[in-house]
């Protein structure tokens, strides 16, 4: 099997689907314009989808109180200095400081400008 998408719960799905479209190289896949504001939104690889929605009937998770590693979105970065830079004049937070592991991989763990947990990564031995 093969994963077409992962959910992401948020207040203003709108607001969050533009941030990741304008910061993140994100494309608009699928739109439900209803209660529940439904974005599908596909990454540059066309491979990977990420469903931003709202559900009156449930309440949104405080993310920025849940620790980074619980959940998050991992990106490939080239730089993560730079790409966090980039992410940060536009809204985003710094989780700690780069890291670079002991194998050669070099992370950035960051928080969205809701909370929600995203890691850069450049990895020593691409992953995928």
């Amino acid at each position: 099997m093969k994963i077409e998408h992962i959910a992401y719960l948020a207040e203003n799905p709108k607001a969050v689907k533009d941030w990741y479209i304008s910061n993140l190289n994100f494309s608009l896949v699928r739109e439900k314009g209803d209660v529940n504001d439904t974005f599908f939104l596909g990454d540059e690889s066309g491979n990977v989808m990420v469903e931003i929605y709202k559900n009156p009937t449930i309440p949104v998770p405080d993310y920025a109180e849940m620790h980074p590693l619980i959940l998050h979105l991992a990106f490939v970065s080239t730089d993560p200095t730079i790409d966090s830079e980039r992410l940060k004049k536009a809204g985003a937070t710094m989780v700690g400081e780069i890291e670079t592991t002991p194998n050669g991989d070099r992370l950035a763990m960051m928080r969205d400008p809701w909370g929600f947990a995203i890691q850069l990564c450049n990895r020593a031995e691409p992953m995928i």
